[in-house]
């Protein structure tokens, strides 16, 4: 039986630790939070922070672990790659995963091999941004250069707001540099998904249309996406080169990636983010639906180093969604309301909240309760119903006493 490192047990983490026991691995955990709900799945779980990559090492070393993975979070990967560089377990190089991870080293290396970025600069102090403010033409991005999940993101058209704006991305940030960056207006839907290259070769990608809570105090927290991807075979193509060459000047090896990309009005294609592992918000389990291909699989496969040439493009069939619940407003959570012309979209749903359960959302964003995939019938009931998901489908959260 083949020993599997996980990085992780979140709730998001389980169809991987599920899949990977499903496939007769043997399943050691590591996690910082004791009440990890994919402890119950394991063989084994160790109390150790994901980002702990000495203590991962010598755990890894000492239980003689065939792979290490960390699927679906950022916050494992660097570890996982250099655990496994150690090792000699199967990964990409630790330098290249280094670079897709962190913001200001990402433009760096896209501007030294020509890719197109917008105009980006690292800073550790909201004095040296303020001094090369002026070079930037507004609206402007605030970024952390090493937080996922939109965390501690902004976006300001005013000198005015920099200093506040700094102050929360440095918050967010663990190694405390932020990233400014000019906004790029994306023509079409920002484009997302998740590939998978074997060899450095990307044999395999699933794109999908992102759509962002523009009602939220965090606008930039994607809350929807939808399948299949509306933009043009051309452009998909396009992108997909870009990708490609991305993979071979970084010497990629074998595994996932997920993507966040934009497309000016002169079809410029931005890798905005390209990260080294599967995608949140249950991308895998939607690219099942919509491909058959079963993506976390193939990343069980890698990190043990099995074969993954059978692994091809698939045509995408059916209109597909993902919808995030979430909320902004602080109580206690009561239920979840859906509009009777949806209920009989919704195909699986999963709460990550229990009823009576307090919710706090954070100071730069809302709060995860769960999410939802959604089927339709064609391209325009997709469009039409996901336009109208944050009004049909609703958290009840109630006004609590006892304040967060």
């Amino acid at each position: 039986m083949k020993k599997l490192v996980m990085l992780g047990g979140a709730q998001s983490q389980i169809p991987a630790i599920k899949k990977a026991r499903d496939m007769g691995c043997y399943i050691i955990i590591c996690d910082a939070t004791e009440e990890a709900p994919g402890k119950k799945y394991a063989h084994e779980y160790y109390n150790i922070c994901t980002t702990n990559r000495e203590a991962v090492l010598h755990l890894a070393k000492c239980l003689q672990a065939d792979g290490i993975v960390s699927y679906a979070a950022d916050s494992g990967v660097l570890t996982a790659a250099y655990v496994a560089e150690k090792l000699g377990l199967p990964s990409h190089p630790y330098n290249s995963v280094e670079i897709v991870t962190n913001k200001e080293l990402f433009r760096k290396f896209q501007r030294a091999h020509s890719f197109h970025i917008p105009k980006a600069e690292g800073y550790s102090s909201f004095e040296q941004a303020k001094a090369d403010f002026h070079r930037f033409s507004l609206p402007v991005m605030i970024k952390p250069v090493d937080s996922s999940g939109s965390k501690g993101i902004s976006k300001i058209d005013s000198l005015d707001h920099l200093e506040e704006k700094v102050k929360v991305a440095l918050r967010f940030s663990k190694s405390k540099r932020f990233i400014i960056e000019e906004y790029i207006e994306s023509y079409g839907p920002h484009v997302g998904g998740d590939g998978f290259s074997v060899n450095g070769q990307l044999v395999f990608r699933s794109f999908s249309n992102e759509y962002f809570s523009t009602n939220c105090s965090n606008p930039f927290v994607s809350i929807i996406a939808t399948w299949p991807s509306i933009i043009p075979e051309r452009l998909q193509n396009k992108i997909h080169g870009e990708i490609q060459r991305m993979l071979e000047l970084l010497e990629m090896k074998t595994g996932a990636y997920n993507f966040d990309i934009r497309v000016d009005q002169h079809e410029n294609i931005y890798l905005i983010e390209m990260a080294a592992r599967n995608g949140g918000d249950w991308n895998p389990d939607l690219i099942h639906y919509v491909t058959g291909v079963d993506l976390i699989e193939y990343t069980i496969k890698a990190a043990l180093g099995e074969d993954c040439a059978s692994l091809k493009m698939a045509r995408p069939h059916g209109y597909w969604a993902s919808y995030v619940l979430h909320s902004e407003k602080e109580g206690v959570f009561k239920d979840v309301k859906i509009a009777e012309e949806l209920k009989k979209n919704v195909v699986q749903s999963h709460l990550t909240v229990k009823l009576d359960e307090r919710i706090c959302p954070s100071p730069n964003g809302h709060v995860y309760l769960g999410l939802m995939i959604l089927k339709f019938s064609s391209m325009s009931e997709m469009k039409e119903k996901t336009k109208r998901l944050p009004e049909q489908i609703k958290a009840v959260v109630e006004d609590a006493n006892i304040k967060c």
